[in-house]
């Protein structure tokens, strides 16, 4: 029997990305109080904040009001995304140099599945910091670098290591990492799972790895068996290229949080248009739609639907959208701060339409006018009665 080879996954992740481009772009920023987001006297939220910044309590997702109150000398920047994606493509081909095998995660990090390329560059480690030496000197940014036998122990290992760092884990020594950690540094525990497992008595890594399943199970559902696995250095997920893992989404943070169903129900639609468009444009169906909402108290939640079909059309996208809205407000009564929607388990768009299916048939035709319409005049050109109310917004 051929002998397993265990995988060398890196996990490396650019440091405080939109701050550092504009420190290079910009050296009399270097050293201050920096935040990326905008002006803190209209409504925003941090994108990134320097370490020097951070010092005063600031962090991503923070109110650009309460971030100006928190740290006066702070300078505010607006942000040139344009900048930032020059930046992400000279970063994702510096890693291509080291292995085509890339899973990039967002525009500032990656995983990089390096099994078997380590030789070409002397030691694990020395190949790590080959690759942080050529992001300091090809881009001026730094990066930190966690190296493990999987995705989720690598994730965690390069924000151990920030900034600038770099951790091995070395096969057998997950749990030892991972146990004394708290429980919050684990992928897929954010503040909602963190209260639950609190309430259990759980506060470390070390304390989820020991729970006992069918607790996790009955209070996390499959979620539960998910962390389990991680919480135990277990992860079985590959490094996917480009375009395998994609999903598509859109979301909205309003000017003033909302409680007006109609309004909500016309910002979705619209983002289910946008959605539907991208779809078709790629020529992918999806399998499962997702719902996200924060209210006024910046609590977050996300609701999932998986279908039986695959579909590709902004009404179905957008009547399951409504379907996990109406659930998920029935019976919280604050405001929605933000709205979102995607679609994931993409497939090929399937070319057989079932027998009889007339609509569909309607649809596909409709859609592709409509789709042929706004790509030359624009996506506004069309627009349904329900979305006519949206024309100043940015959606």
């Amino acid at each position: 029997m051929a002998e397993l080879t265990t995988k060398t996954i890196m996990h490396i992740d650019l440091d405080f990305f939109f701050v550092a481009v504009e420190q290079v772009l910009n050296p009399e920023l270097k050293g201050k109080p920096v935040v990326v987001g905008g002006n803190p006297d209209r409504r925003g939220v941090v994108a990134t904040a320097s370490y020097e910044a951070r010092k005063f309590g600031l962090h991503s997702g923070m109110p650009l009001l309460t971030a100006a109150r928190l740290c006066p000398e702070a300078i505010f920047i607006e942000g040139n995304f344009a900048r930032y994606r020059e930046y992400s493509k000279k970063f994702m081909a510096i890693l291509n140099d080291f292995s085509p095998f890339i899973e990039p995660v967002g525009i500032d990090e990656a995983y990089l599945d390096v099994t078997g390329f380590e030789s070409l560059h002397g030691t694990i480690r020395q190949m790590a910091g080959e690759i942080k030496r050529r992001i300091r000197v090809e881009l001026g940014l730094s990066a930190s670098i966690g190296i493990a036998n999987c995705k989720v122990v690598a994730k965690v290992a390069s924000d151990f290591s920030k900034p600038d760092g770099l951790v091995e884990v070395r096969p057998g020594s997950e749990c030892d990492f991972l146990t004394p950690l708290a429980v919050e540094k684990l992928p897929g525990v954010g503040t909602s799972t963190v209260k639950v497992l609190k309430g259990l008595g759980v506060n470390t890594i070390g304390d989820l790895s020991r729970m006992p399943l069918c607790d996790l199970r009955s209070r996390l559902g499959v979620a539960g068996e998910t962390l389990s696995r991680f919480a135990n250095g277990i992860d079985e997920r590959e490094v996917l290229l480009p375009g395998e893992a994609k999903s598509i989404s859109r979301e909205m943070t309003f000017a003033n949080d909302s409680q007006d169903h109609s309004f909500l129900e016309s910002v979705l639609w619209s983002q289910s248009e946008k959605i539907g468009a991208e779809l078709r444009k790629i020529g992918k169906q999806a399998g499962c739609v997702v719902l996200k909402l924060r209210f006024s108290d910046f609590s977050t939640i996300t609701r999932s639907k998986s279908l039986q079909k695959s579909i590709d059309t902004d009404k179905t996208i957008f009547e399951v959208g409504i379907k996990l809205l109406d659930r998920a407000v029935k019976n919280d009564k604050q405001a929605v701060r933000l709205i979102g929607i995607g679609v994931s388990k993409l497939v090929e768009a399937s070319q057989q339409i079932e027998l009889f299916a007339n609509s569909d048939i309607k649809l596909e035709v409709l859609y592709t006018v409509i789709d042929k319409i706004r790509d030359r005049y624009g996506f506004k050109a069309l627009q349904t009665g329900r979305t006519m109310r949206l024309k100043d917004l940015r959606i």
